[in-house]
């Protein structure tokens, strides 16, 4: 295992770091975020899910010339699955992007790069049966034709029969979701009166009686607060989430202020730092705006909280929900157009374009693959120090 650069704290102090300066911004549970660890520990996929504070800083010297490129308002923690459908105004199932937490200006490679590394990874670990060098070229060629057309949203119910086949499989057993979503255990404390409020106001009608619960999902978010307003309407239940905001881990990027000493020391250098950058700035609401797609209705920034519906056909899709039988590389050029979607909204093909040509064949492969090293080598050390 390589041993750590000089500067670089290491995966279990760059934890210790980013949970005490996250602990400043909103109150943790140190419940979840025990479970969070444990996850860690699993496999180097869900590591990487989990650990976007350690790509911030540490991708651009990894991956060198790759991230010198246009900087667009980016997904920032951008992997293969943090995509889901979502019903648009219309009513029609959607597919794309389904998590915006840290988003931030970053070159537009980063999205690449941790898409294309994040599949490498899923391969490695059987959870896509694509070749590498396929998976990578796929992503690729879904983003520049993405740029070729200016931007497409994926509307389900129109086009892309395979993906509406991946995508609609998971939807035949609603009952699952439901008795999952009903499993979680009921809020026994007082729920905040403002989250409570922006519950109430998302669900269809103000007055209807609501159990709430605590909600334990995702990875990167997982040990934030998570209220879940659960009800019934008109002869079925209805769901409303609204989790807990902050910054994106990117604040905490090359240029902070360096490790070392108390968390108390730490967080307070970090809330300098941040806020001479305007660092707590949260761009959920502008990205959602901006991007190529047709918005979820029932998505909304309140304050510091993101609410949003919660239905079966209205969530991520994970890897092993997919059916056996799937088109790997028709769902990575997706991917990849998707990727180009949220680019365009704050960069003009014909910039983006340019920079692309300017690349190297492999350019992306080679990259997504140092990275993918990174990422293997930092999880047996956090495997190492956790154990």
């Amino acid at each position: 295992m390589p041993r750590a650069k000089r500067g670089d704290p290491g995966i279990a102090e760059a934890t210790a770091r980013y949970e005490a300066w996250l602990a400043a911004r909103i109150p943790l549970i140190r419940a979840d975020l025990e479970h969070k660890h444990r996850s860690m520990s699993a496999a180097s996929f869900p590591f990487l899910r989990a650990t976007f504070y350690r790509w911030a800083a540490t991708w651009r010297a990894t991956v060198g010339d790759a991230a010198i490129a246009p900087v667009v308002l980016a997904v920032g923690d951008l992997h293969v699955e943090n995509f889901g459908t979502w019903r648009d105004a219309e009513g029609r199932l959607i597919w794309g992007v389904n998590d915006f937490d840290e988003a931030w200006p970053l070159p537009y490679t980063n999205d690449l790069i941790r898409l294309a590394t994040s599949a490498l990874i899923a391969i490695g670990h059987h959870d896509l049966a694509i070749d590498p060098k396929d998976a990578v070229r796929a992503i690729a060629d879904g983003y520049r034709e993405a740029l070729e057309a200016g931007g497409r949203a994926f509307v389900l119910a129109e086009e892309h029969p395979e993906l509406r086949e991946l995508a609609v499989d998971r939807l035949h057993d609603p009952e699952r979701f439901w008795d999952k979503l009903e499993g979680f255990a009921t809020v026994k404390t007082n729920v905040p009166p403002v989250v409570l409020a922006a519950l109430r106001g998302a669900l269809p009608e103000r007055d209807l009686k609501v159990r709430v619960v605590h909600r334990i999902a995702g990875l990167g978010s997982l040990g934030r607060p998570r209220f879940v307003a659960i009800a019934q309407w008109r002869g079925g239940r209805v769901a409303r989430e609204a989790k807990a905001l902050a910054p994106s881990a990117c604040t905490l990027a090359p240029g902070a202020p360096p490790p070392g000493g108390s968390p108390r020391e730490m967080v307070r250098r970090a809330v300098r730092w941040a806020t001479s950058l305007g660092g707590w700035k949260i761009y959920y609401q502008e990205i959602v705006h901006r991007s190529v797609r047709c918005p979820d209705p029932c998505v909304a920034v309140r304050g510091a909280w993101l609410v949003r519906r919660l239905a079966p056909d209205c969530s991520r899709i994970a890897l092993n929900a997919l059916p056996k039988k799937r088109h790997e590389a028709q769902l990575l050029e997706a991917m990849g157009w998707e990727t180009a979607n949220v680019h365009l909204g704050s960069a003009t093909a014909r910039a983006l374009r340019g920079d692309l040509q300017g690349r190297g064949k492999h350019w992306l492969y080679d990259a997504a693959s140092r990275m993918a090293d990174a990422v293997e080598s930092d999880w047996h050390a956090w495997c190492t120090t956790a154990g």
